[in-house]
C-alpha cells in the first residue's frame, strides 16, 4: 500500500509562517516568496503521480504533468477516486486545475523530502531578515 503525504497550497501562507518564514507584523509582501517556495517544489514533482482534491470534494488522480506560479495545476491520465459519484468525468482522460480551487494535493511519501522544504524555508526566513 502506498503512503501519502498532503500538502494544502491554499494554507501556503499559514504552513509557512508556522516555518517563520513569513513574519504576520510585515503584512502579505512576503507572500509572493512563499508562493515561489511551493512553485519550486512542486515542479521538482513533475512526472509523478498526485492526487489533487478540490474544494468541492472532487478527488482527481494522474501524474502532474505541469505547474505554475500561480499553482495551476496540469495533470495527464487522469482518473477520479469515486467515479459513481462523477460518471462524467470518466471520459476525461487529462485536466487543468486553477489554483484557487485545490483543497489538498496528496504526494507519495517517497518523493517528498521534508528536511530539504524546512532547509529552504529557513534560508528564506534567513535572506528576508537580512
Amino acid at each position: 500500500m502506498r503512503t501519502w503525504s498532503v500538502i494544502a497550497p491554499g494554507s501556503v501562507a499559514g504552513i509557512l509562517q508556522w516555518l517563520h518564514v513569513i513574519d504576520p507584523r510585515r503584512g502579505s509582501n512576503k507572500k509572493p516568496t512563499a508562493t515561489m517556495l511551493f512553485y519550486s517544489f512542486f515542479k521538482s514533482l513533475v512526472g509523478k503521480d498526485v492526487v489533487v482534491e478540490l474544494k468541492n470534494d472532487l478527488s482527481i488522480c494522474g501524474t502532474l504533468h505541469s505547474v505554475d506560479q500561480y499553482l495551476n495545476i496540469k495533470l495527464t491520465d487522469i482518473s477520479v477516486t469515486d467515479p459513481e459519484k462523477y460518471p462524467h468525468m470518466l471520459s476525461v482522460k487529462n485536466c487543468f486545475i486553477r489554483g484557487s480551487v485545490v483543497r489538498y494535493v496528496q504526494l507519495p511519501a517517497d518523493e517528498v523530502d521534508t528536511q530539504l522544504l524546512q532547509d529552504a524555508a529557513r534560508k528564506e526566513a534567513m535572506q528576508q531578515k537580512q
